[in-house]
């Protein structure tokens, strides 16, 4: 983010005037959709808590809390009415409604591992939770999947954080775990798009013999 009230110093005055406060809202707001830096914020956490400024248990738990409202309250949005909104936005793409179900499906069909790994990655962490509304995934299944990741996250980021951050800056520490996601993002849209523009030629292929 280059809005200067999102730069690593103003999240650090924010972290340390706030305190859990900060961490929590932080994690909840970006997982509500508003652009937030949660994956910052939680290291921003983790490091406090390494230099004892923050209780590491709390910052976890605070963590894991903000992530696993977030996601619960995207999950009811994609569920209640993200489905009339994706058609909305299908016919201005010209995404036929036979398409869009063919992508529910598939979504369906992967929806606990995206709900569970989605977590380590940016676009996933807060599209995830609203397209396993929007795939009918059942409440209880997507809960515990949801709890899982979020912990599994959490824990990673705020640990890496508390160890790290007494060896490194912070700013350093940010800027590896921020190329390294971007790198795992594009790994894993290459994942995605590579198979589907596969399969794609190979339809066309079919539909010109």
């Amino acid at each position: 983010m280059s809005f200067e009230f999102l730069s690593l110093e103003n999240i650090q005055e924010f972290a340390h005037h706030y305190g859990y406060w900060a961490i929590f809202l932080g994690i909840l707001l970006e997982n509500l959709g508003i652009p937030l830096p949660g994956e910052t914020v939680t290291l921003v956490g983790g490091f406090l808590a390494g230099s004892h400024e923050l209780n590491y248990w709390l910052v976890l738990a605070d963590a894991v809390a903000g992530a696993v409202l977030g996601g619960t309250c995207g999950y009811w949005i994609g569920k209640l009415g993200g489905w009339s909104f994706l058609l909305q936005i299908g016919k201005l793409f010209r995404i036929s409604e036979e398409r869009l179900l063919n992508i529910k499906e598939q979504f369906s069909q992967n929806a606990t591992k995206a709900v569970f790994f989605g977590r380590f990655f940016a676009l996933l962490r807060i599209f995830a939770a609203p397209l396993a509304g929007i795939a009918e995934m059942p409440f209880g299944k997507f809960f515990v999947y949801n709890l899982a990741g979020a912990s599994a996250w959490a824990s990673v980021m705020v640990t890496l954080a508390f160890f790290a951050g007494r060896v490194i800056s912070l700013e350093q520490l940010v800027s590896w775990v921020s190329h390294f996601a971007i790198a795992a993002l594009l790994i894993l849209v290459a994942l995605i798009a590579v198979p589907l523009w596969l399969e794609s030629r190979q339809v066309k292929r079919a539909t010109g013999e």
